[in-house]
């Protein structure tokens, strides 16, 4: 019960030790179409792809639901930037990651990204908080 690798310690978890980074993350330009943009998130599995400007920063997520919404009219022309949904709930590596399954939880989505200075470092899903026994 007290053991590190038991509840408690699954608890006390940060979000950097759960998240997804490196190569792993779903990322691409604002000015990416959709076909690519697509072939990126299906690689990477997570249901969802963050939109970055030329600098890395954030601008904005698409999901799996997104991609229902904008089906037809052209989806696969038209560019992430344009399909995206601007302003992303994010979180910092250092949060706790019960605070970040609340978020998750509170806001009813499956994944949040993880930003240091507007830029993404990681992306933590809802599976890796429940596979870590966070709940």
């Amino acid at each position: 019960m007290l053991h590190p690798g038991g509840q408690l310690g699954a608890k006390l978890k940060f979000v950097s030790d759960l998240m997804h980074h490196g190569e792993s993350l779903p990322l691409t330009p604002a000015e990416t179409v959709m076909s690519e943009a697509i072939v990126v998130m299906t690689e990477k599995a997570l249901g969802c792809l963050g939109v970055v400007d030329g600098n890395g920063a954030l601008l904005g997520i698409i999901t799996d639901g997104d991609l229902r919404r904008h089906m037809g009219n052209g989806l696969l022309d038209r560019r992430a930037g344009e399909i995206m949904t601007p302003g992303p709930k994010t979180v910092t590596p250092d949060l706790m990651a019960s605070a970040a399954l609340e978020i998750i939880n509170a806001s009813a989505i499956t994944a949040l990204f993880v930003v240091e200075n507007g830029r993404p470092v990681g992306i933590i899903h809802i599976h890796d908080l429940l596979r870590a026994g966070v709940a």
